[in-house]
């Protein structure tokens, strides 16, 4: 009887640590090779197909201590990883800004807006 009361109680731990954890350790997409580089105009010597205009916005109310400090790094990244979502092989014309929203509640508090955007392209 307490053997059987230990081994239910280690199925049920094991059984919801998977459902808590889930699959969380394991990466999901494609993380074999390189995702899509960022080139210039004058980086393009081939002919190519525009596969669509990407914007990533995101954004943070007071503080965000998630988010990383370097935007050019933040925003290089969010491109490149949905660049690569849409099978691209570049993207090309990155802009990454930033600026300060304004709430319109009481008490106000701070905020900014991250913006990531670029043109996905696949060559010919």
């Amino acid at each position: 009887m307490v053997r059987q009361s230990k081994v239910c109680l280690l199925l049920l731990g094991i059984t919801l640590h998977l459902l808590l954890g889930g699959c969380s350790a394991i990466p999901i997409g494609n993380t074999i090779g390189d995702p899509p580089p960022i080139l210039s105009q004058d980086e393009l010597l081939r002919p190519y197909v525009t596969l669509g205009r990407i914007t990533i916005v995101r954004e943070v109310y007071f503080t965000d201590y998630a988010m990383e400090p370097n935007l050019q790094q933040w925003g290089t990244q969010a491109l490149q990883t949905e660049a690569d979502k849409m099978d691209a092989d570049a993207v090309i014309l990155p802009e990454i800004t930033s600026r300060a929203i304004t709430i319109v509640m009481f008490p106000a508090f701070p905020a900014s807006e991250y913006r990531a955007s670029g043109v996905a392209i696949k060559f010919k």
